[in-house]
């Protein structure tokens, strides 16, 4: 999907008023919201520990005591989805922030700078782009070990070259304005006009992109907690959990479809409302309908 990225110049209630009338919006807006009420809760409540094992309680299926059912140790499903949430937002939010942090301003200078610059800075983010942040997840596990900081590390560093030529990109279509052209001729540098002038114009690229990001990297860490190098136990985590579930889907299903159906709802709604947010944004989009 290609973004016109003019500011808008409705005003902000006008803005909203769109944005709730925008089913993808809404839709995904609850689903997000109630995702992270979930996580936030987890911190002050759970209907029951996720630490303390009961033997007894083992692979119970749901029942007014435990909703979403237990698992082979007798923890209660929902309360280690609840624990879960907060541990896949956490990886996805500080990587999707360790991407944005560097590859926005690396992206953005490069598009200010041209030439040669441009040409290698662009060459290196495509080297760091062909590494998936699975591989890069287990070259760093295998130097220090896993754990959830370095899936952090893993994802973000993929994360670096998708902002880098998105915001590359955004802005080689603003330095040929007029506008661009007047603030030189103000006599402002190439970091000034790219900090006032071309970041606030590709901010609405950057922030449907960083939804995007957002949804994969709670598939990333899921993978990668999946496969083990990600948050380890006793802390849960939804594709952790989905590890356990695979020699047990005939006895207890339920193991694996609640955390499966947790990783779907969130990413389609981080993915309807990054839908949702480029919908109302775009200038060319409100002028068609």
């Amino acid at each position: 999907m290609t973004l016109h990225i003019d500011i808008p110049e409705e005003s902000f209630g006008s803005i909203l008023a769109k944005a709730f009338r925008n089913t993808a919006f809404v839709t995904g807006f609850v689903i997000t919201l109630l995702i992270l009420v979930m996580a936030i809760v987890s911190y002050v409540w759970t209907p029951y520990d996720v630490t303390k094992l009961v033997i007894a309680d083992k692979t119970q299926g749901p029942s007014p005591a435990h909703w979403f059912g237990t698992d082979h140790f007798g923890r209660d499903i929902l309360s280690m989805i609840m624990v879960g949430a907060r541990n896949s937002i956490a990886v996805a939010l500080v990587a999707v922030g360790i991407g944005m942090g560097v590859g926005v301003p690396l992206g953005a200078f490069a598009a200010a700078r041209g030439g040669l610059v441009d040409e290698a800075l662009m060459r290196v983010n495509d080297l760091v782009f062909a590494f998936p942040a699975l591989l890069s997840a287990i070259m760093i596990t295998a130097i220090f070990g896993p754990g959830a900081v370095n899936a952090i590390i893993a994802i973000g560093i993929f994360n670096i070259p998708v902002f880098a030529r998105v915001a590359r990109a955004g802005a080689l279509a603003i330095w040929p304005r007029e506008f661009i052209f007047a603030a030189r001729a103000a006599g402002k540098s190439s970091t000034q006009i790219s900090i006032e002038h071309v970041l606030p114009n590709i901010a609405t690229l950057l922030l449907v992109q960083g939804t995007i990001q957002f949804a994969l990297g709670i598939l990333a860490e899921a993978g990668l907690s999946y496969l083990g190098l990600g948050a380890q136990p006793p802390m849960p985590s939804w594709g952790r959990m989905l590890f356990d579930a695979q020699t047990r889907m005939v006895v207890a299903p339920w193991m694996a479809i609640f955390p499966g159906m947790a990783i779907v709802i969130t990413v389609l709604g981080l993915n309807l409302l990054g839908d949702g947010i480029a919908d109302i944004l775009d200038p060319k989009s409100r002028r068609q309908r």
